[in-house]
């Protein structure tokens, strides 16, 4: 496709959006903006995008597409100012945000100046940031939720997908209220519970010393994602509170249930939540990509020597094997540590795994 692409937003989301699209529309110019002038230099140096604006306003109206990567209080200020600029008929806006109602409902205005909005969120991310995380797969296989309003038509939905053909992303057409409802329980919420969590940590740690040490392990691993943004999660809040209030509510009763067995004491009843709750998880699919971005985790088996860290990640930089995380455990004099390497890809943790074995005997284990 032809035409002139507006990237508001040059982070990782709008970084790998651009890139995706560059790879699938060789005709397609892209203009870049981003409140971050480091970003943007950025950007146009690893060629993310053809040139870089200064002004939205002077892009945002020769522009066919115009997408907009940013925190979703700020995409709303966003879409406010280009509802006041007289943009061509013809383009098509979209979005990347987490949260879709408020968004949409603001979207929905463009409708008078016969211009079309269709919310977007692509379902998936990296636990790097910034364009230089920035690549064209990064959705591959992932689900980008498209949610236009009624009166959309299905020739601008098409249209919009063929723009996003390079994602290779499994698009999805959803109501706002559902998009949120649904990110709400799977993604919103375990980051409230994950934040939750480490709190609690943090108050038992000022009585008892040990915890921040024991909490080191897999305490670490099923609350990495209270790690995330803290602004982000803030406006995410604050834009799906009411869904999110009555998971609260849903939580609360769940625990009562916990409680009153742990009072009963049967035991019965506490191994069948415990089994179902198995059940469920080990059913969930293991290679499909989610609102949550997957940890790609690889734990190798290690002597405590000087030097052991470098060797592993000497061999893995020989065969161009990208590290996002590497971490020791359990280090003890004269015994085996436990070595923690994070991956990109499910494929860049094989090739590790091959990797290791030709050039050591050391024992790896997938981290699930």
């Amino acid at each position: 496709m032809q035409g002139r692409v507006l990237m508001i937003g040059l982070g990782l989301i709008g970084g790998s959006l651009a890139l995706s699209i560059k790879k699938a529309h060789k005709q397609a110019f892209i203009v870049g903006y981003d409140v971050n002038e480091e970003q943007g230099r950025l950007a146009k140096m690893l060629a993310v995008v053809d040139e870089i604006t200064a002004s939205v306003e002077e892009e945002a109206v020769k522009a066919d597409l115009i997408l907009i990567a940013a925190p979703v209080i700020e995409t709303e200020r966003i879409l406010t100012h280009l509802l006041r600029l007289p943009l061509q008929e013809n383009v098509i806006i979209s979005d990347a945000g987490s949260t879709k109602q408020e968004i949409v409902r603001i979207g929905a205005k463009f409708k008078e100046k016969n211009i079309t909005f269709i919310g977007g969120h692509p379902m998936a991310g990296s636990h790097k940031s910034g364009v230089c995380a920035a690549r064209p797969l990064l959705f591959e296989n992932a689900f980008y939720l498209l949610t236009p309003e009624e009166h959309i038509e299905e020739n601008k939905i098409h249209h919009l997908q063929i723009w996003l053909s390079g994602t290779n992303a499994r698009f999805l057409i959803v109501s706002p209220k559902e998009h949120d409802q649904l990110t709400g329980i799977i993604s919103h919420f375990p980051h409230i519970i994950a934040a939750s969590l480490v709190h609690q940590a943090k108050r038992s740690g000022e009585v008892h010393e040990l915890v921040p040490r024991l909490a080191a392990g897999g305490f670490r691993d099923i609350t990495r994602i209270a790690s995330s943004n803290p602004n982000m999660w803030r406006d995410i809040l604050i834009h799906n509170k009411s869904v999110l209030l009555e998971l609260l509510d849903d939580w609360q009763l769940e625990m009562e249930k916990v409680k009153n067995m742990l009072i009963s004491a049967s035991g019965s009843e506490i191994h069948h939540y415990f089994s179902d709750a198995k059940h469920y998880r080990d059913d969930l699919p293991q290679k499909q990509k989610g609102a949550i971005p997957a940890f790609y985790d690889l734990f190798v088996d290690v002597p405590d020597y000087p030097g052991v860290i470098s060797e592993i990640t000497g061999y893995l930089a020989k065969e161009d094997i990208s590290i996002t995380n590497i971490s020791i455990r359990e280090t003890r004099e004269d015994i085996m540590g436990v070595l923690v390497i994070s991956f990109q890809t499910d494929e860049d943790r094989n090739r590790a795994i091959s990797c290791i074995e030709h050039h050591t005997n050391y024992d790896t284990t997938i981290g699930l």
